[in-house]
């Protein structure tokens, strides 16, 4: 592992979470819980998947859980959106501002921590389930993987909701 990969880690991980931010900026509020015909999801919980999963990827698996993590993200939220969820009709979930709160509150603090993060502990083994490296750093490097994967499903869903493709 060297510093090099760590770097490009981080790169990749603000940039995918700038291009999820783009495909997001012309959507209206009301079509948050849209699902259109032929879609199995919603904005609301792509995102709100986004916001636990960036939690688990880099925080929770790279520095494990801290006390304060609860204000962070709440055990409620993480347990709508964990994976092999599915989603579900608006009244099942927080408000849309407060999804988009989480997902940048957990970004915020992701960003943070990323620079004080001991490079030696990054070749240190994570649990079950991860995915290409059974690493810290495979895990900060599929992160911005994960995202780009669901920033493509964002982007069909407003597409299929009228918003016009970004450039």
């Amino acid at each position: 592992m060297s510093e090099a990969h760590f770097a490009l880690a981080c790169r990749q991980i603000a940039f995918t979470r700038d291009y999820t931010h783009s495909l997001l900026v012309d959507v209206h509020e009301g079509q948050w819980f849209e699902q259109p015909h032929g879609a199995p999801t919603h904005l609301a919980w792509q995102i709100g998947h986004l916001a636990m999963s960036q939690y688990m990827l880099t925080l929770f698996r790279v520095r494990g859980q801290q006390p304060e993590d609860d204000l962070l993200i709440s055990k409620q939220f993480k347990r709508l959106f964990a994976k092999g969820t599915v989603p579900g009709p608006k009244q099942t979930y927080p408000v849309i501002t407060e999804i988009l709160d989480v997902f940048q509150r957990v970004h915020d603090q992701v960003m943070q921590e990323l620079p004080k993060i001991d490079l030696a502990s990054l070749q240190e083994s994570v649990v079950m389930p991860y995915a290409v490296y059974n690493t810290r750093l495979g895990s900060l490097l599929f992160c911005s993987a994960h995202e780009m994967l669901h920033a493509g499903q964002i982007g069909l869903i407003r597409r299929l909701l009228g918003g016009h493709p970004i450039r």
